[in-house]
């Protein structure tokens, strides 16, 4: 069945509205077969520069607001014993880089949630993948000129 795309705005790290919204999907869909958590904040700075305010804003967007989605989808994908669910999250979620303390903490926990739902979920035949890619540039820079290979995205 093909249905028409619907666009409903959600902020990832408002954790106290993703319940709704997630519920907002599913009466529209009824299910939802693949969830792709793909949204993220960095932050930058020594740790003794970023207050514990962004540290636990990073936290809610990387962290917190992919679980709260996960856990809000998760029942449905249960009931009907399939689904895919697959976290893009990032290489700092293996390893840390200096100046990305909070960045990376919240990387490492959503690889631990996600490795134990992975485990968890194999019995109702869900699939869950973690996705740790190397940097992202997010936003093109134009080539000095005459130098095309230094074009570079971030």
């Amino acid at each position: 069945q093909t249905y028409a795309p619907k666009l409903i705005l959600l902020d990832i790290a408002d954790i106290n509205c993703i319940r709704d919204v997630a519920k907002e999907i599913l009466n529209c869909y009824g299910c939802v077969d693949i969830l792709i958590n793909n949204a993220s904040m960095k932050v930058k700075g020594a740790v003794q520069s970023i207050s514990l305010e962004l540290d636990k804003k990073i936290m809610d967007a990387n962290y917190f607001g992919p679980i709260t989605l996960t856990k809000a989808i998760l029942p449905n994908m249960i009931s009907r014993r399939t689904g895919q669910i697959v976290l893009i999250n990032s290489i700092q979620g293996k390893i840390g880089i200096p100046f990305r303390a909070a960045y990376a903490a919240s990387k490492h926990a959503a690889v631990g949630f996600f490795d134990c739902l992975r485990a968890e979920m194999e019995e109702f035949d869900i699939s869950v993948s973690t996705v740790n890619p190397t940097f992202i540039c997010s936003y093109h820079r134009p080539p000095a000129p005459g130098n095309r290979e230094a074009s570079i995205w971030k």
